[in-house]
């Protein structure tokens, strides 16, 4: 696991989280994505995806009726939330998925050379985003393999993990 100890990159990180406790509190993200990417290629190498599904959302009211979208239906509309939790069972949930993550480290390819990354955020039409941030692709992996890793949930969301990667040629 690195941790780093640029001043930028914290702050950088920093700015990025104040934003998403934003938008987690309004209910306005429903995906976090953390893309690596080579910088001497500009290949994009590991793409960790987050999908968030929000309970008791708070639902706009609209002035016309529509039936609703089952193909488009978000899991909020048709998931249930799940069972009350205690504050341990939710901390063992997130714990095991840290493990995981780190143990990742024996399946993931090495990293050739210098990557930076990119954060997306998957927010809500109507949220407020900041000037500086952009729209932006996907930045899918070609021919990726996906593994997908353990979720965890409270009374409030769900969060499933799954990380693609490239193999080596």
């Amino acid at each position: 696991m690195l941790v780093t100890s640029d001043d930028q990159v914290k702050a950088y990180i920093n700015k990025i989280m104040a934003q998403l406790n934003k938008w987690m509190i309004g209910g306005k993200i429903s995906k976090l994505v953390v893309v690596i990417t080579s910088k001497e290629t500009g290949e994009h190498v590991e793409r960790w995806q987050f999908d968030v599904q929000l309970f008791n959302k708070p639902v706009k009211k609209s002035t016309t009726q529509k039936a609703p979208d089952k193909e488009n239906a978000t899991p909020e509309e048709t998931e249930p939330p799940p069972p009350e939790k205690t504050e341990k069972e939710i901390q063992s949930e997130i714990q095991a998925l840290y493990r995981q993550i780190t143990a990742s480290v024996t399946f993931l390819p090495q990293l050739d050379g210098n990557c930076t990354f990119n954060v997306l955020v998957y927010a809500d039409a109507d949220s407020d985003v900041p000037i500086e941030w952009g729209d932006s692709d996907a930045k899918e992996i070609k021919n990726a393999e996906k593994v997908q890793l353990r979720s965890f949930s409270t009374s409030n969301h769900k969060v499933d993990t799954l990380v693609s990667y490239r193999l080596a040629d």
